[in-house]
């Protein structure tokens, strides 16, 4: 599919820009409170928002005319091994708190982030599939699902923050941080064996 400079190109370029560095701050902003909090479902939250911003970066630079098919496909694959290492850490720190009963402090930053990004999330992977799909890309419309699969880990993520900023059981955090395992497992998968038969990339 040729990129050329019509009104809807445009706009996927503009949306997938703010989407990247968007994903980048929210990013940084959620591991510094996620840390701050001891809460790993933010700093999950967080490092899921660094992978889909290099999923972003890919998409941006396919748009730019400066990567290749083959880099493409070795990077969709280590975004995949990416979404696999995030989940056994979110597996194995949401056990540990757990099993210790690690405290996990009340956190309005992360909060007012993960509400945020739950407005924003479906409106921009909408409006980016829409578009995508008017132009006829299905590399960009594949990126724009991810997008919109992420407001699914915002819904437990602000679900997992707000119940500890209500003075809820420390516990709620690590149990919303493992709901976002199984989507983690799926994209980490679908990932790789994108790599390996030879899928569709950006």
């Amino acid at each position: 599919m040729p990129i050329d400079s019509s009104p809807a190109w445009k706009t996927i370029f503009r949306l997938v820009a703010f989407g990247l560095f968007y994903n980048v701050a929210e990013g940084l902003l959620c591991i510094a409170a996620g840390l701050a909090a001891g809460s790993v479902v933010l700093v999950g939250f967080g490092l899921d928002s660094g992978i889909e911003a290099a999923a972003g970066l890919a998409a941006w630079r396919f748009m730019r005319g400066r990567i290749t098919e083959q880099a493409e496909r070795k990077l969709a694959r280590l975004v995949g091994w990416t979404f696999l290492a995030l989940a056994l850490y979110v597996i194995v720190q949401s056990a540990h708190d757990l099993l210790k009963g690690e405290e996990v402090l009340p956190s309005a930053l992360g909060l007012g982030v993960t509400a945020l990004s739950l407005l924003i999330m479906p409106v921009l992977g909408f409006w980016k599939l829409r578009l995508a799909r008017r132009v006829g890309s299905r590399g960009l419309a594949a990126e724009a699902k991810e997008t919109i699969a992420c407001s699914y880990l915002s819904l437990f993520a602000v679900l997992g923050v707000a119940v500890r900023y209500a003075g809820g059981p420390s516990w709620v955090d690590p149990v919303a941080a493992l709901l976002m395992v199984p989507w983690l497992v799926r994209e980490g998968i679908e990932g790789i064996r994108g790599e390996e038969e030879g899928g569709e990339t950006l």
